[in-house]
């Protein structure tokens, strides 16, 4: 549970950057690099001095090792997504704000209560706007053409609904969080 106090500043920051970038996802679409660049910025040097200062003797202390595998795993499947056009790209660099904060363990949690966040809400905007059956036919007809080794064309329209994806990130993450404080360990912790 120490290792939870010793990185309070972390989680901290972490708090501020899900609520800024929640706030601006949804108002204006956008996750700004004013956000996700300095929080990246903190969690490498942050990790980094209390390696340092706390020596390699602390189980738990991330360090700057720790740090960059947490960017790494937050940044690249969401990089992968964003470079076909699936997400946008602060998206991506949110994600590397949290693993450089939280490290590998975290990073990969809240990554995945962040998916499960984004189908519920996919979901759910698919049947307010009645367009649930339009939806899978248009998945369906997506992987079929993929599986012919086709490229298949994106199988969203200029109306499908969409979602805010920054803000499942943000709700997945704050409840990684939680978990953390009150299991004292997240979901993926081996």
């Amino acid at each position: 549970m120490w290792q939870t106090v010793i990185h309070t500043w972390a989680y901290a920051v972490l708090a501020v950057t899900l609520i800024v970038a929640a706030v601006t996802d949804v108002r204006t679409g956008k996750i700004y690099n004013a956000v996700t660049y300095p929080a990246v910025v903190v969690g490498l040097v942050g990790h980094t001095l209390v390696a340092v200062f706390a020596g390699d003797g602390y189980e738990g202390v991330l360090g700057p090792a720790g740090a960059l595998g947490g960017l790494a795993v937050g940044f690249l499947p969401l990089f992968v997504a964003w470079r076909a056009g699936g997400i946008g790209g602060g998206d991506a660099k949110l994600m590397a704000a949290v693993g450089a904060l939280t490290g590998v363990n975290f990073a990969v949690t809240a990554l995945a209560y962040g998916l499960v966040v984004a189908a519920l809400m996919a979901v759910g905007v698919m049947i307010q706007r009645r367009v649930v059956r339009q939806t899978f036919g248009r998945i369906g007809r997506f992987l079929y053409i993929g599986m012919l080794r086709g490229k298949p064309a994106d199988p969203a329209t200029a109306e499908s609904p969409k979602i805010a994806f920054g803000l499942a990130l943000c709700i997945g993450s704050a409840g990684a969080m939680v978990e953390l404080f009150v299991r004292g360990r997240v979901m993926f912790e081996a």
